[in-house]
């Protein structure tokens, strides 16, 4: 049950993206979603009586990942989906994030050893990807084009954070929810620091709008958050890692049902690939492709 409601807060995310920014601009959208969700972390880390970091270099290595890990992703889903991408085709591309996650770690020597699954997942999941952007319906170079690709760089960038986060910031003695709620919040003071600059479009609240901001925050940057670290604890990363398997699904069922949006078999069979990739590379096709790999870090931990 968790983990199907975790599977269905973060993979609406993107339909909820697709309404707010009829009314708000990107960076509006990713300010309001980031001081809800930092608000709602913040109060269940205070119920828990659970110490923030103190030292001076973990915050240093929190405002690095609170521009590559929530700012940066975030924004460019935003932007990509006001431009006309829709929100299944988002949900589609930012499964690619543990692909890209593993292609860091490994040029970045976290990740030692690539191996024949490793190498033959990551083909089939970025040839799916090929597949999912459909470049040669889409135009590379078309509005919709360039905001696939701004899709994929938001799954590249959560791929940085996770690879950041896993060297400079996790296992210094703070749990994982006292580290999200701190970057959560120093993400939060970056942006309302420039949102003078950043933020300044008109707005439009209309009641959809609203709920879905207030969705985005409390439930999918907050709770979310909450919800995936309760099945770390109790299930294990790995168990609590086959979310990454559903979100996609939830998104294309979602943007077909609720928003009607057209989609192409190229997003399916691409989708498809992308999730058999991830399967292969993280040794869950037992079998397959010989003995199994440890597994890279999986994908929307909304995705921190």
């Amino acid at each position: 049950m968790r983990l199907a409601m975790l599977a269905l807060l973060w993979g609406s995310s993107f339909l909820f993206i697709k309404v707010a920014v009829e009314g708000v601009s990107p960076a509006q959208l990713v300010l309001a979603r980031l001081a809800l969700g930092a608000l709602v972390l913040l109060v269940f880390v205070a119920a828990r009586r659970e110490p923030l970091p103190h030292d001076r270099r973990l915050w240093g290595h929190l405002v690095t990942a609170a521009l590559v890990a929530n700012i940066v992703p975030y924004f460019l889903f935003g932007w990509a989906e006001q431009r006309g991408v829709a929100s299944a085709v988002a949900g589609s591309l930012n499964a690619t994030t543990p692909l890209f996650t593993l292609v860091i770690a490994w040029t970045t020597g976290t990740e030692r050893s690539m191996g024949r699954a490793r190498a033959t997942g990551l083909l089939v999941g970025f040839l799916g990807a090929v597949l999912a952007l459909a470049p040669w319906r889409t135009g590379a170079f078309t509005v919709a084009g360039v905001g696939q690709l701004a899709c994929l760089l938001a799954a590249a960038s959560y791929g940085v954070g996770y690879v950041y986060q896993r060297r400079f910031i996790t296992g210094r003695g703070f749990s994982p929810l006292a580290l999200a709620a701190s970057q959560l919040t120093i993400a939060t003071l970056l942006l309302a620091l420039t949102a003078p600059f950043t933020a300044r479009e008109p707005i439009t609240l209309t009641p959809g709008v609203v709920a879905s901001i207030l969705a985005l925050g409390v439930l999918g940057t907050g709770i979310a958050y909450i919800l995936n670290y309760r099945l770390i604890v109790d299930e294990g990363a790995t168990s609590a890692s086959t979310v990454t398997y559903l979100l996609p699904i939830v998104a294309l069922a979602l943007g077909i049902v609720v928003l009607g949006e057209p989609i192409a078999w190229t997003l399916f069979a691409g989708t498809l690939l992308i999730l058999l990739g991830i399967a292969v590379s993280e040794g869950r096709l037992r079998g397959v492709l010989g003995a199994r790999q440890p597994a890279a870090p999986a994908g929307h931990s909304d995705e921190v």
